[in-house]
This record gives C-alpha cells, sequence and structure tokens, in this order.
C-alpha cells in the first residue's frame, strides 16, 4: 500500500520514539512531541509501540491510497475524513485503492499520529527513523512532507481487525488531550538547579498559570507568567539537558524543553517534567495554560509503568481478538480520567 500526498499540511513528518544514544556527539533524539499518542496507535494496528508514524499538527494533509491495508489514528482531533465521512480522533480503519484520507480543521489538541500496519518502508539513520529538522536527518529525505511525496507500507499484506466487545477490566488513561486555553497539570521532579531559586519563587513556580507563547516548536515551549527571580547566578556551566528539562534564563521566563531539545545549556533548570506527562506539551498551544505540580521519583516511575502495562495488556487482548474479517474500531474516553473503552462500529 501507498500513500500519496497531495496536500502536506501545516507541518508533517516521519517520527519514531527518538534516536537514542548520540546526544554525547551533539545530535538531539527528536521523535514524537506526544509518545503515548504514538504508541496506542501503533498498538491498535499491532505495531510496535515505538513503530515511525507521521506526526500531523494543527493542519492536516490530504492524502490518496494506492492498494489496500490498515491505518490508526491517535492523538488530537483535527478533524480527520476518510472519503468525507468523519474518524474518530482515535480509530483504527481498513483503507482500500482510491480512498482519500484528509483532515478539515484542528478541534480538539494539537498534534495527532497516523501509523500504518507494519510501518513505513523507510531507511533508519542511527537506528531511527525520526526527522530532525534543524539537521535535515531522517524521516523523509530529512524534512517535513511535500506535495508529490509517497510513501510505502513496510507490510506485504493487510492486518486483520480484531472483534467482539472489550473485556471488563480492560481500561488505561488515553493521552491527555488540549482543547482552545486548556488547563493542564503537569508533575515535575525538582531539580537539578532548584537550588539556584529561593522557596519563594519555587512556591510562585508552582502557584501560577503559566500560558504557552507564540515561541513554541519542537524544540520548546516559552511560558508566560510571573518572573521568576535567580537567587545570585543567572547561568551555569553549560551542562547536559534532556527533553523535559524545565530552564529559567536570566529573563525570568521559563523554557520547557522538548523532542527536538539541544544537548547542553547554561541556563539552570528549576525542574524536570516527568515522561509519563511529556506529551502533554505536544497537544498545547500557543495560549493554552499549564500548571506545575511536584512529584517524586517513584510515582513518575509508576505512571510510566503504567502506561506500558496499558499497553502490553491492550496488544495481547488485541492479537487474541483478531479474526479474518476486517473490522473497523475505535477508542473513545469518557469521564475525567479517561477510561479507555473499545467497540467494533459498522
Amino acid at each position: 500500500m501507498k500513500l500519496y500526498v497531495e496536500e502536506p499540511g501545516m507541518l508533517t513528518t516521519v517520527q519514531d520514539r527518538g534516536r537514542r544514544g548520540y546526544r554525547a556527539y551533539g545530535l538531539p533524539a527528536a521523535g514524537a512531541m506526544d509518545y503515548r499518542s504514538l504508541s496506542l496507535a501503533n498498538t491498535l494496528l499491532g505495531n510496535p509501540p515505538g513503530t515511525a508514524a507521521l506526526e500531523i499538527t494543527l493542519l492536516g494533509p490530504t492524502l490518496s491510497i494506492s492498494g489496500s491495508g490498515t491505518l490508526a489514528l491517535a492523538g488530537a482531533d483535527l478533524g480527520a475524513r476518510l472519503n468525507g465521512w468523519p474518524l474518530a480522533a482515535v480509530e483504527a480503519f481498513a483503507v482500500k485503492a482510491g480512498d482519500i484520507l484528509s483532515f478539515t480543521a484542528p478541534l480538539n489538541g494539537c498534534r495527532s499520529y497516523l501509523a500504518i500496519a507494519g510501518g513505513f518502508k523507510l531507511p533508519q539513520v542511527l537506528g531511527s527513523h525520526s526527522t530532525y529538522l534543524r539537521g535535515a536527518t531522517g524521516g523523509y529525505q530529512g524534512r517535513a512532507l511535500r506535495q508529490g511525496d509517497i510513501l510505502e507500507s513496510a507490510a506485504s499484506s493487510p492486518t486483520s481487525f480484531w472483534q467482539g466487545a472489550l473485556p471488563a477490566g480492560l481500561s488505561g488513561l488515553t493521552p491527555p488531550l488540549a482543547s482552545p486555553h486548556y488547563e493542564a497539570v503537569v508533575r515535575v521532579l525538582l531539580g537539578p538547579q532548584d537550588d539556584y531559586f529561593d522557596s519563594a519563587n519555587i512556591a510562585l513556580f508552582f502557584e501560577s498559570n503559566w500560558q504557552v507563547t507564540l515561541e513554541a516548536d519542537r524544540m520548546g515551549y516559552r511560558l508566560k507568567g510571573p518572573v521568576l527571580q535567580h537567587k545570585a547566578k543567572r547561568e551555569i556551566v553549560s551542562d547536559g539537558i534532556l527533553p523535559g528539562a524545565i530552564q529559567v534564563p536570566p529573563a525570568g521566563a521559563p523554557i520547557v524543553l522538548l523532542a527536538d531539545a539541544q544537548t547542553c545549556g547554561g541556563y539552570p533548570k528549576i525542574a524536570t517534567v516527568i515522561t509519563a506527562d511529556l506529551g502533554i506539551f505536544g497537544q498545547l498551544m500557543p495560549g493554552d495554560s499549564v500548571q506545575f505540580a511536584a512529584t517524586t521519583f517513584a510515582t513518575a516511575a509508576a505512571a510510566t509503568q503504567a502506561w506500558e502495562s496499558f499497553l502490553t495488556e491492550l496488544a495481547i487482548w488485541l492479537q487474541r481478538q483478531q479474526g479474518s474479517t476486517p473490522k473497523r474500531y475505535r477508542v473513545r474516553t469518557a469521564g475525567g480520567e479517561h477510561l479507555v473503552s473499545i467497540q467494533t462500529i459498522s
């Protein structure tokens, strides 16, 4: 199966879990801004969670289909349509030759992930398919998709869909989605340079509502709010840095570093976003608000493990339910904790 790019959308790139092990050489990991949505889309198709998919930002592409196969969406609701018929924000579906997948406008959230059964047939660069735009590395020719590009499935045949209802007890947390002026709560661990701030400024960091500014891209989000004051020194000797680190430059406006973050920096880092919550920033847009909450390392580790356990449980159940007749199915969210429920649809 092949996908032909009729319109590329605002920013559509190939991303997986990122390029690991090369930060010492100055190369960022890149990868999905919302790894939970990426992993959910892949799990619905039976792919390994970190398989490369299309990361679609705000305004989605128009893709024409050649051949038959299966696709899955997860993440933001960007108004996906298959031959004009609406698709859910999280849904797996069969496609055939002549089908058109398009997107109308962002309805909820910022980034959606389009996975294909078997993954995309693309070369890896240093062990990853992720696109690092500033370095023109990986993905599809090291860049965002353009009109006329052709993406091919690595799978030789379509995947069968599971059939039946979700058994009681199989539930987990879906990736949190943003909406206009969404107020997110993100858990952080203090440090590694929280000692550069006095107790009053640390309290201000946690008590304030921070707004995402227009200075927001895959490298990081600058936040607007009260000015955070350093104790004395406003810079440190540059040291290693990772996605999730929250730098505070001399001007006092925090910067949350994300997937394409640089590999070292010289601003004190007041806190670090835990892995399980980092994808929330992948769904936030300028104007959205975020508040930080302190947590512990044990809680952070447990949150990541809970999501991985859910994916494993879901993958096992889907594998057991697979039949010979392809079916469409959706993952819906409901309630304050966004419990997952799955059902077949006609």
